[in-house]
């Protein structure tokens, strides 16, 4: 599996380098106590040691390695870690969706309708990659739309690895078939449906629901740890 280089646009090469590592790390290409050289790398990506120690740093402050004298030693990403995200994501998503919800949004939903439309032609094609691209811009759209300053420093700070695990887990849910496909587009659109039903317990009942289902997909991408 390798980052979509549509996902990568207007990014610095430092950003690349942490994306292609980040996935590699999490996807258990790279296994937890390897050691990461600055070299290696740059002569990898053939590039400096400078963009390199960005990347590192990025991946360092994100837990998934500690930097020693030695060089960077790999973490990784258990299970445990990973519900821990979900938890965090649950918990934005169920405030924004309700906040945003309070009043028809029209707008909106014909955005996140046209979002589902483009799910559904990527599952078309078996485009494992656009899929899960749309899958995040639907939840995006969302919290972008509550206007919310503090909620969305947060969601930035947790974008990157929520990306990737997106990734691994689109590949999962396109492994299990046209029918998983399809219950996870329908996932979306009745999320939909209970936005626009204005009524707040729907809402965060439609939520929960979503992000119950989803550990079970999680179960399978990820080992456990």
């Amino acid at each position: 599996m390798k980052y979509p280089t549509s996902w990568l646009l207007g990014v610095s090469l430092g950003e690349s380098i942490s994306s292609e590592l980040r996935l590699q790390i999490i996807s258990g290409t790279i296994k937890p106590g390897e050691v990461l050289s600055e070299n290696r790398i740059a002569n990898d990506f053939g590039t400096s040691r400078s963009p390199v120690r960005e990347a590192l740093k990025t991946l360092s402050n994100e837990g998934l390695i500690r930097l020693e004298r030695m060089g960077a030693v790999v973490i990784g990403l258990s299970l445990k870690d990973v519900e821990e995200l979900y938890d965090v994501r649950y918990l934005i998503e169920s405030f924004v969706q309700a906040h945003v919800f309070k009043d028809p949004h029209p707008d909106l939903t014909r955005h996140l309708e046209q979002i589902i439309d483009r799910m559904e032609l990527a599952a078309k094609h078996r485009d494992a990659i656009e899929f899960a691209f749309q899958d995040l811009a639907f939840h995006e759209k969302i919290i972008t739309e509550a206007k919310h300053t503090r909620i969305f420093h947060l969601w930035k700070s947790i974008r990157p690895i929520v990306m990737t695990t997106m990734l691994i887990t689109t590949e999962q849910v396109f492994s299990g078939g046209d029918d998983k496909i399809r219950y996870v587009i329908d996932k979306h659109i009745k999320l939909v449906q209970e936005m626009n039903s204005l009524d707040t317990q729907r809402i965060q009942a439609a939520v929960q629901h979503y992000f119950d289902d989803s550990r079970t997909t999680l179960h399978h991408s990820f080992p456990k740890g």
